[in-house]
C-alpha cells in the first residue's frame, strides 16, 4: 500500500504549450505533453491536460496505444474524433484502440483529458480510499478512523 500524502500544485506551477496551427493551449498538470512534463506525481502512467481549444480550430492529440482516455467538457462543445459531440458537463470514456484523438472545437472549449495505462486489476473506490476490493476499503477506513493516517 501508498503511504498517504498530499502535494498541493499552486496556480502557475503547470507548465502551459500552445497547441499547433492555433488551436490553442494546453496546460500538463501530470504525465508528458511533447518534451513538457507536468508537476503532479503520479503511481503509474497517465496524462491529466487542461485544454483550452479555440472556436473552429482542431487538433490531433497522441496517446500510448492501449491507454484509457476519458474527456471531462468543462465550457463550449467539442467534436471527437470526427463524429461523436460532447457539450458543457459531459464525460466522454474513449475506446482504447490506437493512439491519436482528433478534436474540433465548436465553440471556444474547455476540455479536462485524463488518459493512463490500464491497472488490468478490479479497483474499488469509497470517498478518496481507492482499492482493489471492499475488504481492503474497509481496512482503509478503519485505520482512518483510527487515526493511523497521520495528520494532514
Amino acid at each position: 500500500m501508498t503511504a498517504p500524502a498530499i502535494r498541493a500544485l499552486p496556480p502557475g506551477r503547470s507548465p502551459t504549450v500552445a497547441l499547433a496551427n492555433g488551436a490553442g493551449q494546453v496546460r500538463v498538470i501530470a504525465g508528458q505533453y511533447d518534451d513538457v512534463s507536468g508537476p503532479a506525481h503520479t503511481f503509474s502512467p497517465l496524462n491529466v491536460w487542461d485544454l483550452q481549444l479555440n472556436q473552429g480550430r482542431d487538433l490531433t492529440l497522441r496517446q500510448p496505444e492501449g491507454w484509457s482516455t476519458a474527456l471531462v467538457v468543462l465550457e463550449g462543445e467539442v467534436i471527437i474524433n470526427g463524429s461523436e459531440s460532447a457539450r458543457e458537463g459531459q464525460l466522454a470514456v474513449l475506446s482504447q484502440t490506437g493512439d491519436a484523438l482528433h478534436l474540433e472545437a465548436t465553440a471556444q472549449a474547455k476540455v479536462l483529458l485524463m488518459a493512463g495505462e490500464p491497472l488490468q486489476e478490479p479497483i474499488v473506490g469509497y470517498g478518496p480510499f481507492v482499492m482493489n476490493n471492499k475488504t481492503q476499503i474497509a481496512e482503509a477506513v478503519r485505520d482512518f478512523n483510527s487515526g493511523r493516517f497521520g495528520q494532514i
